[in-house]
């Protein structure tokens, strides 16, 4: 079962429309019990980082998150998976659940709009189970002002939007983070999700 954790700042039902459509078995959460007990875990985010993270230190569930991603299959969407960078830059500096070294910070494009929002090409930077049977000319939908700042080990894949934007992260064990809508992305983001199911 995939745990698809409800703290209030998460576009969940998307998320889990595209699970069940797939045929993944998945539930709901906001207690820790459901949490430890998953075989996977989803965290979603719409929003801003400080108020998502206090959101989720709410939940009481920060600690029971960081001990669950080493040891079964993580993923952070969108606001997601900025929350599992060690810091966020959104109005003011905030503690992110540290799980991928780096940060996030604001896209700053003079020639460009943002929010980013529309669909991009994924380019692979290194290997990654999430981006089995992705090619080449695959495109993944975006809303978002802020990126990772990260190491190139960390990402998967990238997409060029004023420079380079990493859109899949993971840090070479459970953790995996999609700057992009994988249940917004059509088929290209439903194989990503099997993928990612697939590890389980």
């Amino acid at each position: 079962m995939i745990a698809i954790i409800d703290y209030g700042a998460g576009n969940i039902f998307s998320v889990k429309n595209a699970l069940d459509y797939l045929g993944l078995e998945s539930r709901l959460v906001s207690d820790k019990e459901s949490v430890i007990s998953a075989d996977a875990v989803i965290l979603p985010g719409v929003g801003a980082f400080p108020a998502a993270m206090k959101k989720l230190e709410a939940t009481g569930l920060v600690d029971t998150i960081k001990a669950e991603a080493q040891k079964k299959p993580f993923l952070g969407i969108c606001l997601g998976m900025q929350l599992i960078f060690e810091k966020g830059y959104e109005f003011e500096e905030t503690e992110g659940l540290g799980l991928i070294k780096g940060s996030v910070i604001k896209m700053e494009e003079p020639d460009l709009i943002i929010p980013h929002m529309g669909w991009n090409k994924l380019e692979k930077l290194n290997e990654c189970p999430l981006l089995e049977g992705i090619g080449d000319n695959d495109y993944v939908y975006f809303v978002h002002s802020y990126k990772a700042d990260c190491e190139d080990s960390s990402i998967a894949a990238y997409s060029e939007y004023g420079g380079r934007v990493p859109a899949l992260v993971y840090n070479g064990k459970y953790v995996y983070g999609a700057q992009f809508h994988p249940e917004k992305s059509g088929e290209t983001g439903l194989k990503i999700l099997r993928n990612f199911g697939e590890l389980i």
